[in-house]
């Protein structure tokens, strides 16, 4: 073990957050892409763009629980993470490399479906993708204390994820939706490849004790709160991710790609970007103070208001781009605080397991914003329907955050 990792240096927690900044990346590419060439490219409906989407929630429910339950309990590869991290990040950049080649592969092997295709992309590309976020998430959890190491472990990990998440915005919004799929495809390799060679994972999970000294047994009443919560909360926000593009065209006039583009690039750049800040500077420090649950329910409340705001308030690019601000605290704190609450609540020799069940809290909402909201969007003559949808649920998220109870205060008690 190197003596970063011993000694838990700032360095370490950065090395540590790599693997799943390299995921959260080819994410950030999927958000920014697959949308804008299925409407702008081949001129899929809106409908037809959710079914699209629906493979990837598909492949989460198969995908990570499978592999999480298979990673508890293997060692190959100098790991029990590290191989399907390895898998995944080459598989995920192979995906990534097809996007722009959809129409060509359609043509190519003369399927004669660009639907077919894009779904089959879709799908390998989230396949790909889930095959290496469970193990990229269940590691920090392998290899920190529970408590205030664990919880800078996760808010170190989408700091970063952030930072190259704005990046890749960045990227489409002042250079091209295509010029970002390649860059991202050498971001997506060597981070899923490099970090893991400087970490040591522990052959015995429970070889790393909690910071309290108290056994991890799992906790399935509060596990169940935090599965209800965290899923409303996906359920807004797989709805702004999806069908913003729909709402952008109406309420900014436009069906011109690059300038659609843009906005979609410019609006999720400054959600990472200021997401990448706030976790270190707001998140880890107040859930010091307060708690990570009150942290975090104070945090997903903003996100509601931030919605609402857009319904209301929004007339021009510059007053959204302002409240994306906003709602970049909420999007900081859902990807990374209820993954340090949820560990504290279930038997670590099982983390991989839990974490791939975890992830139904994300996939079955997008499953429903895919399916079922993609027609009512279609067929609602307003399109600010996609913001009152993602600020009613962030609203009931937060009001179900109330119901579950801080680890710490109990382990007090």
């Amino acid at each position: 073990m190197l003596p970063f990792q011993k000694k838990l240096t700032d360095s370490f927690y950065v090395v540590l957050g790599l693997p799943a900044t390299a995921m959260g990346f080819g994410l950030s590419i999927q958000i920014a892409v697959l949308s804008w060439i299925l409407r702008t490219q081949y001129n899929l409906d809106i409908h037809e763009i959710g079914i699209v989407w629906a493979a990837g929630p598909i492949a989460g429910i198969i995908g990570q629980p499978i592999v999480g339950l298979i990673s508890d309990g293997v060692w190959f590869w100098g790991g029990r993470r590290r191989p399907f991290i390895f898998i995944g990040g080459v598989l995920a950049a192979l995906s990534i490399f097809a996007l722009p080649y959809i129409g060509l592969i359609n043509e190519t092997l003369g399927i004669g479906s660009i639907m077919a295709v894009a779904i089959t992309v879709a799908l390998t590309l989230d396949l790909s993708i889930n095959i290496s976020f469970n193990p990229t998430r269940a590691i920090i959890a392998d290899v920190t204390p529970n408590g205030e190491p664990r919880t800078k472990g996760y808010t170190w990990m989408q700091a970063i994820s952030n930072f190259f998440g704005a990046g890749a915005y960045l990227i489409a919004a002042l250079v091209g939706n295509f010029e970002l799929i390649f860059i991202g495809v050498g971001v997506v390799f060597l981070f899923s490849i490099v970090p893991m060679l400087f970490i040591e994972e522990p052959k015995s999970l429970v070889s790393v004790e909690d910071a309290d000294g108290e056994a991890t047994k799992t906790d399935w009443g509060e596990l169940f709160k935090i599965y209800f919560a965290h899923s409303f909360s996906w359920l807004g926000i797989q709805t702004m991710f999806i069908y913003s593009f729909a709402f952008f065209e109406q309420r900014f006039q436009t069906n011109d790609a690059a300038y659609l583009g843009s906005i979609i690039g410019w609006s999720f750049f400054i959600l990472n970007a200021a997401g990448a800040v706030f976790p270190i500077i707001f998140l880890e420090p107040l859930s010091k103070k307060i708690g990570k649950v009150k942290t975090h329910t104070i945090s997903v409340a903003s996100m509601a208001v931030g919605y609402f705001m857009i319904v209301w308030l929004v007339k021009d690019t510059l007053t959204m781009y302002l409240i994306f601000i906003l709602l970049s605290v909420g999007w900081a704190a859902v990807v990374s605080l209820p993954f340090a609450i949820m560990t504290e609540e279930v038997n670590k020799m099982k983390m991989g397991f839990f974490m791939g069940i975890f992830n139904l809290s994300v996939v079955i909402p997008q499953l429903a914003a895919s399916f079922i909201l993609g027609s009512v969007i279609q067929n609602a003559e307003s399109k600010t329907i996609i913001y009152w949808i993602s600020a009613i649920s962030l609203a009931i998220s937060a009001a179900l955050w109330i119901l579950v109870k801080e680890k710490s205060a109990k382990c007090k008690k």
